[in-house]
C-alpha cells in the first residue's frame, strides 16, 4: 500500500512500473475503490505504468465533510499526478472517474495524451435524481439506495446471490464512506461539463457496457458526439462496470486505443 498527502488529504493509491511502455492512470466510480480495475489489469499487457488510486472519501483514502465540487477530485489527481512525475498519461475514467478526466483535460492541457471515457458522460443525472439519492443517505445509509445502485452496474446475469464476486462489489458498495458518497455525489449533481468537452484537443475513446443502468450507450454516444473526432464503442454483455463483468474485452479496448494514441506495437 502507497499513501500520500495531497491538497491537505492522504490518498491511497498503487503505482506499478510494469515495463517500459506508456503510462495509464484509472479513475474509478462512484462507491467503488481501485480494485475494480484487478480483473482488467490481469488481462492487460506488461508493458505499461499503471496509476490507480482511490478518490477523496473511498477504498483508504481520507473523506473530507460534504459537499465536494469535482474540482476537489481534479485537484487531487492532478496533485497526485505531479508529486509521481508521471508524464503523458492515458487517463482511463470511469463514471466519475471519467468526468474527473474530462475536467482534468480541460483544466490542464497537454497534461495528458488522450482520455478513455468509460461509461461516463458530459453530464449524469439530474439535480432532482441525486437530490433524493443524497437524502435518502443522509436519512438511511447507503444501503437503502443500494439494490437500485446494482441493478444498473450489474447484468441480470452477474446479479445473482450464488456469484461470489457479485456479493464482494456489492458490500464495496456498502462499505463506502458515507461522507465520500455523500460529497461526491454533490459533485456530480453539479458538474455539467457540455461546453468543456466540444474543446477537448486530444484523442478520446467512449466507451460503456450495452447494459448499462447508470449511463446508458445513447447517453454515452451523446458526450462522444460533442468531443471533436472522438470514438465510440460498445462492450456486449456488460453494465456500468465493464471491467468487472467482461475484463478481457475491456482490456483489449484499452490496449488498442494506447496503442493507437501512443504509436506503440498492439500484442498478436
Amino acid at each position: 500500500m502507497a499513501f500520500q498527502r495531497v491538497n491537505g488529504i492522504v490518498l491511497h493509491y498503487r503505482l506499478e512500473r510494469r515495463g517500459p511502455g506508456p503510462t495509464l492512470v484509472f479513475a474509478n466510480s462512484l462507491g467503488t475503490d481501485f480494485r475494480i480495475w484487478d480483473l482488467l489489469l490481469a488481462e492487460l499487457g506488461e508493458r505499461y505504468t499503471v496509476l490507480r488510486y482511490d478518490k477523496r472519501g473511498h477504498g483508504l483514502s481520507e473523506a473530507t465533510p460534504p459537499p465536494y465540487v469535482m474540482d476537489d477530485h481534479v485537484d487531487d489527481l492532478k496533485t497526485l499526478i505531479d508529486h509521481l512525475e508521471l508524464r503523458d498519461p492515458l487517463v482511463v475514467g470511469l463514471s466519475i472517474g471519467g468526468m474527473i478526466a474530462q475536467r482534468l483535460a480541460h483544466r490542464h492541457p497537454g497534461l495528458a495524451r488522450g482520455l478513455i471515457l468509460m461509461d461516463t458522460a458530459h453530464r449524469i443525472g439530474t439535480d432532482e435524481l441525486w437530490n433524493q439519492r443524497i437524502a435518502a443517505v443522509e436519512a438511511d445509509g447507503i444501503a437503502a439506495i443500494a439494490d437500485g445502485i446494482l441493478a444498473r452496474w450489474f447484468t441480470a446475469a452477474y446479479r445473482r446471490p450464488e456469484n461470489s464476486d457479485f456479493v464482494g462489489y456489492s458490500n464495496m458498495l456498502l462499505r463506502t464512506p458515507r461522507e465520500g458518497y455523500l460529497g461526491s455525489s454533490a459533485a456530480l449533481r453539479d458538474a455539467d461539463y457540455s461546453v468543456d468537452v466540444a474543446g477537448l484537443g486530444l484523442p478520446v475513446l467512449c466507451a460503456v457496457g450495452d447494459q448499462d443502468g447508470s449511463t446508458p450507450p445513447e447517453l454515452v454516444r451523446s458526450t462522444a458526439a460533442l468531443i471533436p473526432a472522438a470514438e465510440f464503442a460498445v462492450v456486449e454483455n456488460a453494465g456500468h462496470l465493464p471491467c468487472i463483468e467482461q475484463p478481457k474485452v475491456t482490456a483489449a479496448l484499452v490496449e488498442r486505443f494506447a496503442d493507437k494514441v501512443f504509436g506503440t506495437t498492439a500484442r498478436p
